[in-house]
């Protein structure tokens, strides 16, 4: 495999995001409400009398919406929603007679309270709140909760409001960053603590995520965007480039990469990314990005741009190739697929359907992204007949009595001998 463009990026001390964290939840936790005001004013620069937002105020935001943006908004809320549901439509309950007398299934339960945590930034994020609070509703939580930081005006971005109002919240809050995420998860005076912590943020928010869990869930740690793309010779290099420049444009910590099997689609596509770079005017997050994050490499052949691409378990992989089926088939770990050149990330990002919270750093390894299951629990029930029960006794008490533990042996023996 030779590269053409090397990731170079820049260190980060863990330790101070870690210690900065632990010290905000212990302040919420102890002083609640006013801590989170407090940070309020501190990190987001305003100062607030309460954290929560009125319903009215946000389905005004809606009604307020210029007529193309909230079509926009609807266009992808029903499709988020229909994807959603259809998630949840293939996932059942179920319960079946293994031997005579004994029955066992399992049921269904959503969790009784999720937090949608909705990030701030340079630009509003609605189709977060969108990704995050949709998939909560169709699972069917009886209570979400969003949350998003306050803009310089004191108060959530309009559109991110309007979005928040259209997907359905039950409650709404201004707050972001790690004192957010102790709110929902320790609760105070105004925001009643949730089961399930769902969402993305920046290094404080992911942090926090990872620290208050086990007192809630979490959805996943995610960290900066990633995107590789696997190209062959068939690929227009420049319509490659130009996903890569969408990529970076997240954030200076975004990870862009091309892995192609062609020499020439690698270096042209190399070639169109330094070229847009270079007209930009101002230092920008994509320019920081490339430089830190950017890689290109050329591949020998397709086995070898798929081992390159497992290895990684980026959070979007889009192929551009001639057969991207085949491609598909050997892929074993990404948060999401775009399979064929048509299929952007950006409309990923959007409304094609399918969840844009999903694993990075590697974590697809492991786990998927956010989907309508992420919000409920797979609980298990066993009833037993008398004789069902009779029948399991002999090899219950057995094995029991193998691991030392003779009341459970005699709880199953009781179950076939009169008291």
């Amino acid at each position: 495999m030779q590269t053409l463009k090397h990731a170079r990026p820049a260190p980060r001390p863990q330790t101070e995001v870690r210690d900065t964290v632990a010290h905000i939840l212990d302040d919420v936790r102890a002083r609640g409400e006013a801590a989170v005001l407090d940070y309020t004013q501190r990190f987001d620069g305003v100062k607030r009398q309460t954290l929560a937002i009125r319903r009215a105020d946000a389905d005004q935001a809606l009604a307020s919406l210029p007529g193309p943006t909230r079509e926009a908004l609807q266009w992808a809320k029903d499709r988020i929603g229909a994807f959603a549901r259809a998630q949840r439509q293939t996932i059942a309950e179920m319960e079946i007679e293994l031997t005579p007398g004994v029955r066992v299934g399992h049921r269904l339960l959503p969790v009784q309270a999720a937090g949608c945590y909705i990030p701030g930034g340079r630009h509003p994020l609605p189709s977060t709140a969108l990704m995050t609070i949709l998939p909560a509703k169709e699972a069917g939580v009886p209570r979400v909760a969003a949350c998003a930081p306050p803009g310089p005006d004191g108060s959530i971005h309009a559109v991110t409001l309007a979005a928040i109002a259209l997907a359905g919240a039950d409650e709404i809050y201004c707050m972001g960053g790690a004192q957010a995420i102790a709110a929902l998860a320790f609760g105070t005076t105004s925001v009643r603590p949730v089961d399930l912590i769902v969402g993305p943020g920046n290094a404080y928010v992911a942090e926090a995520k990872r620290q208050v869990y086990g007192q809630v869930g979490i959805d996943l740690l995610a960290g900066p965007t990633e995107l590789c793309i696997v190209a062959d010779g068939s690929a227009d290099p420049e319509l490659a480039a130009a996903d890569l420049l969408a990529q970076l444009e997240h954030d200076a910590r975004a990870r862009a990469i091309l892995v192609s099997t062609d020499a020439r689609v690698a270096r042209v596509a190399l070639e169109h990314v330094e070229s847009a770079l270079a007209r930009e005017t101002n230092p920008s997050a994509a320019r920081t990005s490339w430089d830190e994050n950017g890689e290109v490499v050329i591949a020998s052949g397709v086995e070898e741009a798929c081992a390159k691409v497992n290895a990684l378990a980026p959070e979007h992989v889009e192929l551009m190739v001639a057969d991207p089926d085949a491609v598909a088939s050997r892929l074993t770990a990404y948060g999401a697929l775009f399979i064929g050149a048509a299929s952007s990330v950006v409309f990923g990002d959007y409304a094609a359907g399918p969840n844009h919270v999903l694993p990075t750093g590697g974590t697809a390894r492991f786990t998927g992204g956010l989907w309508v299951g992420t919000f409920l629990r797979v609980v298990s029930s066993t009833r037993l007949s008398a004789e069902g029960a009779a029948s399991l006794a002999p090899f219950a008490t057995r094995l029991a009595e193998l691991e030392g533990l003779p009341s459970h042996a005699s709880s199953a023996r009781r179950r076939i001998k009169p008291r």
